[in-house]
């Protein structure tokens, strides 16, 4: 397993059938939703997206949530949001200057591996990027 995919899986350990099951309920409100727009007039539209929007975003799951509840639990006090290193000891994962070269390697980092500050700020961005990707609500970490 790579590192990301073992990322997702500490993040998203029982979130993913949740996210599963809302993704099938958003499919049944859209198919609900199509078939009242066959019924409405055009000005109708614009309220069926504003409920589209509104059922796709409950998708969303809280990783900050899900971290700060495994921060709590760690016994060292772990700057997981700012920092690779601390996100990986928090999910258990190694977090040794050759994993996160690694992990660089799986995530097609553009810089020079041997500028570890360089490399470990670009690492906790990418990997919050594609948490956000994979349905994970990262947007308040960056605020």
């Amino acid at each position: 397993m790579n590192i990301l995919n073992n990322i997702f899986s500490k993040v998203f350990p029982s979130a993913q059938a949740t996210v599963d099951n809302a993704v099938d309920a958003v499919k049944d409100k859209v198919e609900n939703i199509t078939a009242s727009v066959k019924n409405t007039v055009s000005s109708g539209s614009e309220k069926v997206q504003d409920k589209v929007e509104q059922s796709a975003s409950a998708t969303n799951v809280d990783v900050s949530s899900i971290l700060d509840n495994l921060a709590k639990k760690h016994p060292e006090t772990l700057n997981w949001k700012t920092s690779i290193v601390d996100l990986l000891k928090l999910l258990g994962i190694d977090s040794s200057l050759d994993a996160r070269k690694n992990l660089a390697k799986e995530l097609n980092y553009p810089g020079n591996t041997d500028d570890t500050t360089a490399m470990n700020t670009w690492l906790i961005k990418e990997v919050m990027k594609k948490i956000a990707e994979k349905g994970g609500n990262v947007t308040h970490l960056f605020s």
